[in-house]
């Protein structure tokens, strides 16, 4: 894969993979460190979940998301049209990018590796702002989850 297609952004967190896990996968929890309203909602494979984005500037918006993958304690995966921030567009016909959380034991931290491929398929004309933009916010996401751990 060249590096235009794949995001990839890792941090260590001083929690454990269970606590880690915990904050990924349980609808409610991710919310609150991403920034999106879940409540009362489950990540489940194979269904969609959607939720008003919570965060300052992009509240008019809608997370929508395809659970791909859970593995308990392993990864959590979802796929949706990066960077949709344009609510007069419809991007459904649009391929969709990959979001995979993974997982690794490090001592009494876990190493989080997050990757986010697939802008290749994007149509040119947002590929290289989807792509920018969500780069930038992978790295914001990292700190976000590590703020929400140390307060747990």
């Amino acid at each position: 894969m060249n590096s235009s297609d794949r995001i990839e952004r890792k941090i260590l967190l001083k929690a454990s993979r269970a606590q880690v896990w915990a904050a990924l996968s349980q609808a409610e929890a991710f919310g609150e460190w991403f920034g999106v309203a879940l409540q009362g909602q489950r990540f489940t494979p194979g269904q969609r979940v959607r939720g008003a984005i919570t965060y300052p500037g992009y509240e008019h918006l809608t997370w929508d998301v395809m659970v791909e993958q859970l593995l308990v304690d392993e990864l959590f995966s979802f796929s949706w049209h990066p960077y949709a921030i344009d609510p007069q567009q419809d991007y459904s016909t649009e391929p969709t990018t990959l979001v995979r959380f993974e997982l690794e034991e490090r001592g009494d931290s876990t190493l989080l590796r997050v990757t986010e491929s697939g802008f290749d398929g994007v149509p040119a004309e947002r590929r290289l702002k989807a792509f920018r933009m969500n780069s930038r916010g992978w790295e914001e996401q990292m700190s976000h989850i590590e703020n929400y751990l140390q307060l747990r």
